[in-house]
C-alpha cells in the first residue's frame, strides 16, 4: 500500500477523532464522542476498501439501484404518512424502515447486476476507457502451475488480473481433497495467489460474478471472458480449445513457454563466421546477425573463415544467450567436410545459421572466460 493513501486516511480520522472531541455529539463526555469519531472513521475506511474492488460497473449499477430505492420509499411514504389512523410515531417509524429497506435492497441487487451495464450506451462516456480495459481472467491450472506469478515479476503482464469467487472456491476444494496429491496442488494454488496479491504493480480483482446454470468451471470461465470481454489465461487444452470455439480470447502459458525456448539446441550444427580468438587458449569467437555470441572451441586457426560446428551447450541469462560449440569434425569424429554419418548414412548438418561478418555487438557484453 503506497504511504500516500496511508497518511491521508490517518488525516481523515484524526479529523473526524477531534470533530467529536470538539462539537460532542455525546452531550457531557467528550472522550466518548471522540471514541464515536474514531468508530465512524474506521467504518468509512473499511467501505472504501472494499469499494476499492468493486468495477466501475458495479459502481454505476450500486448508485443506481439505491437511488431508485430512495425513490420508491420516499413515494411509498408518503402514501404512510397520509394514514391519519395510525400515529404519528408509528408512521415516521414505518417510513425510516422503508427507506432504509429500499436503499439496502437497490444497493445490493444493483450492484450485483451491475456488470450487465453497456457502458457504451451512456453517451460515449465511459466507452473508449472500457474499451481499452485490459482484462485477464486467471484459470485454475494456470494457478497451480506458478509460472504466470514469475511472469507478473517481470514485468511482462499487464493491465487487471480477475479472480473469480468460483475459482477460489474450486482451488479452496482441492485444497481441502482426502488426496496428498491434490491437497498439494491446492496448497500451492493458493499460496500462489498469494504471491500475486503481494506484488504490488498487479491490479488484482475478486469478481463475485456467478453462473448457478453453469455447472463447469470452464463453461464459467468462457461466460465470464464473453460477459467482461476479457482473456483468460490457462494451460489447459482443451479449455484453449473449446474457448477459442466460443469466440473467447485465451493466453495459453504453455504456448509462452514453448515460445521461449532457445532458438538452438546442444548438438545441433550450425554455420558461423569466426571474427577474432577467445579469451582461453585456442577459442575462436562469433557473432550472429542478432548479436548473439558464439565461443567455439579449437578455432583460432579459422579465424577469418565460415566453419560449420556442433553446438554443445547455450548458456541463458538475464543479460542475454550465450553459445558454445566445437567444430563439426572434431564433434562426430569425421573428416573435414563437415558430413554426419548415422546407420552408415550420410548426410550433411542438418540447419545451418549463418552468422553476419560484421557482429552486432552489445555495449555490456564480455568475452567469456572458460574454465
Amino acid at each position: 500500500m503506497r504511504s500516500d493513501v496511508i497518511i491521508i486516511r490517518l488525516v481523515f480520522t484524526v479529523i473526524l477523532i477531534a470533530a467529536g472531541f470538539i462539537l460532542r455529539p455525546i452531550k457531557g463526555d467528550a472522550w466518548m464522542s471522540a471514541g464515536v469519531g474514531a468508530l465512524v472513521a474506521a467504518c468509512i475506511i473499511l467501505f472504501e476498501l472494499r469499494i476499492r474492488r468493486a468495477t466501475l460497473k458495479t459502481l454505476i449499477g450500486a448508485a443506481v439501484g439505491s437511488i431508485l430505492g430512495i425513490v420508491g420509499a420516499f413515494l411509498i411514504g408518503e402514501l404512510i404518512m397520509r394514514q391519519e389512523s395510525m400515529a404519528h410515531e408509528v408512521r415516521t417509524f414505518l417510513t425510516l424502515a422503508l427507506v432504509f429497506f429500499m436503499a439496502y435492497v437497490g444497493l445490493m441487487v444493483g450492484g450485483a447486476k451491475g456488470d450487465y451495464i453497456e457502458l457504451s450506451a451512456l453517451g460515449g462516456i465511459f466507452s473508449d476507457k472500457a474499451a481499452k480495459r485490459d482484462l485477464k481472467i486467471l484459470d485454475t491450472s494456470v494457478i497451480i502451475d506458478g509460472r504466470i506469478a514469475d511472469v507478473a515479476e517481470t514485468g511482462f503482464l499487464t493491465g487487471t488480473l480477475i479472480i473469480p469467487q468460483f475459482i477460489l472456491r474450486e482451488l479452496q476444494q482441492v485444497a481441502d481433497s482426502p488426496d496428498s496429491s491434490k491437497r498439494q496442488r491446492g496448497r500451492r494454488g493458493l499460496d500462489m495467489l498469494h504471491r500475486l496479491q503481494n506484488n504490488s504493480s498487479l491490479d488484482i480483482q475478486i469478481v463475485e460474478t456467478d453462473f448457478p446454470a453453469v455447472r463447469e468451471v470452464d463453461l464459467k470461465l468462457i461466460e465470464l471472458g464473453k460477459q467482461l470481454d476479457a482473456v483468460i489465461v490457462t494451460n489447459d487444452f482443451n479449455l484453449n480449445k473449446v474457448s477459442q470455439l466460443r469466440g473467447v480470447n485465451v493466453l495459453n502459458i504453455n504456448e509462452l513457454a514453448n515460445a521461449l525456448k532457445p532458438v538452438v539446441l546442444p548438438g545441433e550444427a550450425m554455420r558461423v563466421f569466426i571474427l577474432k580468438e577467445g579469451k582461453e587458449h585456442n577459442q575462436g569467437v562469433a557473432y550472429l546477425d542478432d548479436g548473439t555470441m558464439v565461443v567455439v572451441d579449437n578455432a583460432r586457426r579459422l579465424i577469418g573463415r565460415n566453419t560449420d560446428i556442433a553446438v554443445t551447450s547455450v548458456l541463458q541469462t538475464t543479460a542475454g544467450k550465450m553459445i558454445f560449440g566445437r567444430l563439426w569434425e572434431e564433434a562426430e569424429n569425421g573428416g573435414g567436410n563437415g558430413e554426419h554419418r548415422t546407420n552408415g548414412a550420410t548426410r550433411r548438418p542438418p540447419r545451418e545459421i549463418r552468422s553476419s561478418v560484421t557482429p552486432i555487438r552489445i555495449t555490456d557484453q564480455t568475452d567469456p572466460i572458460i574454465d
